[in-house]
């Protein structure tokens, strides 16, 4: 813990405090394009598609990847790389594959701000937009698995009790978003960025001293590993979430789908012209890879170096303790927490801009008894959203109290669930244009509802493999119901790259 050294204590405490002034400030400059929904959901075309695309990035990361995927390695060993694998290979394809599409989509049906937005006017469906809407409040549940990453950091390096950090994290994280919006969080994940990638190179580079052996380092790690357990280093280990190849596929199916994400997909609706898409893809691609691979490799040289923790979870802090130099190790500590940060802004964002953009702007005209101007229904829509980042914040911290066992399922449960009801209707919207919105609402249906079903009931004990089987249902529900609907008439939908 850091406060066995008051060099190192203080060091983090002036760094964090740096940090969040800077932050702050950054919302505060985004304030003047927040004025209206569709610059705090998206700030379009006011940050550079360089910084997008490491947004994209350090928002993927979050603290599955630097808390929990490393726990995950320091429990079952080397087989948890094939989700490394996914993360930097599988995923930036499937982002190749959607974006482009996606945002020609966007403009083509007049700049839409949000997922919920794009399915409802690709389906011209109202209900589909509300419904989809409410599905992402599932993201709740990765809000929390983010503030247990950032209370355990405090707790464990700092000694900061797990509440007081909980509460700082999400303190911090209301504030600036609540005045910067879109253009906040991007900027300021462009910044944390750098940081993350700066410590994950940093985790690798000290097993030359840690772990031992020069340029033999990863074999030395591999037979230290062995030796505590030969099922550390098997490519399919006998428990956890990979322990067969159907499990291994159905992680690379789940990482494949997880660009679909709203706080993630929402990024390239911020791009204001399609050349963009080119330098947006390049930089989320380079930062993923740097920050998804070796950041995994570090829960590995934790389990050699302190075989018997009692949180897997707190396996990178308690490296980067031993690791590093005070000051060092106090600047990756807080490159640790601006990883946590980076996507719990973007999940605020993306849960509160779907409150006051797909469903009270949706719902408002209907139950209201008098007619609601478009300036008026933005301005109010706006107010919803930054109001409801009070309310999804204090819920979220309600809901963070008990710690969980696994950070790492936590978060995946939650984007699973979501995953499992959007993919069949974001995909079929592209492939086929007899899908229909009778098809996507019985698609978001059938796959949110058999994924809850499969896990909250124990029916299927592999997360993945439930999601796998839930999207799968749903993509022959979509296209039994669609086929069923469809008319000879429906116009088709053409593509073409805009002027």
């Amino acid at each position: 813990m850091l406060t066995e050294s008051s060099v190192l204590l203080w060091t983090v405490i002036i760094l964090l405090t740096a940090y969040f002034a800077a932050v702050t400030w950054v919302g505060k400059k985004g304030r003047a394009h927040s004025q209206s929904m569709a610059g705090f959901a998206t700030a379009r075309g006011k940050v550079s598609p360089w910084l997008v695309g490491a947004s994209f990035a350090t928002s993927y990361a979050s603290a599955n990847l630097f808390i929990g995927v490393p726990g995950l390695a320091y429990e079952h060993g080397m087989a948890v790389l094939w989700y490394t694998l996914g993360c930097f290979g599988v995923s930036w394809i499937g982002l190749l594959l959607f974006a482009k599409t996606f945002w020609r989509y966007g403009k083509k049906f007049g700049r839409v701000s949000t997922i919920p937005e794009w399915l409802g006017k690709r389906y011209n469906s109202k209900s589909l937009q509300v419904l989809v809407s409410l599905l992402i409040l599932f993201n709740v549940y990765y809000i929390v698995g983010q503030n247990v990453g950032l209370a355990t950091i405090f707790e464990t390096v700092i000694g900061i009790p797990y509440f007081w950090g909980i509460i700082i994290g999400v303190a911090i994280t209301i504030v600036y978003i609540g005045l910067g919006g879109a253009f906040a969080q991007m900027i300021t994940d462009g910044i944390q960025g750098i940081l993350m990638a700066i410590t994950s190179i940093l985790i690798v580079v000290s097993f030359l001293w840690t772990v031992g052996g020069g340029l033999n380092v990863f074999g030395v790690l591999t037979d230290r590993l062995h030796a505590i357990d030969p099922n550390l280093t098997a490519a399919v280990a006998d428990g956890g979430p990979y322990n067969s190849a159907l499990a291994i596929m159905a992680v690379q199916f789940m990482l494949f789908s997880f660009i679909l994400m709203p706080h993630l997909l929402n990024k390239v609706l911020s791009l204001e012209n399609e050349e963009d898409l080119a330098p947006f893809t390049l930089s989320a691609g380079l930062v993923l890879c740097v920050i998804s691979t070796l950041m995994v490799l570090g829960g590995l040289a934790a389990r050699v170096l302190f075989p018997s923790l009692q949180s897997a979870d707190s396996a990178i802090p308690m490296y980067v303790i031993e690791a590093f130099p005070s000051f060092i190790a106090a600047i990756m500590i807080v490159g640790i927490i601006s990883a946590i940060l980076s996507s719990t802004d973007s999940l605020y964002l993306g849960v509160t801009t779907s409150i006051g953009n797909d469903l009270y702007r949706v719902v408002a005209p209907i139950v209201s008894s008098k007619n609601i101007s478009e300036k008026d229904l933005d301005n109010q829509s706006l107010k919803v959203a930054k109001g409801s980042l009070i309310i999804i914040g204090l819920l979220s911290l309600y809901l963070s109290l008990e710690r969980p066992e696994s950070l790492a399922f936590l978060i995946q449960f939650s984007y699973s669930a979501i995953i499992s009801g959007i993919i069949a209707p974001i995909t079929l919207g592209y492939l086929w244009n007899k899908a229909n919105s009778y098809g996507a609402i019985a698609a978001l249906i059938t796959g949110a509802t058999l994924y809850v079903l499969f896990t909250t009931q124990s029916l299927i004990g592999n997360i993945f493999i439930a999601m796998f089987i839930s999207s799968t249902a749903a993509f022959i529900v979509m296209g039994i119901v669609s086929g069923l609907t469809s008319q000879t008439t429906e116009q088709e939908l053409t593509l073409k790259k805009s002027s």
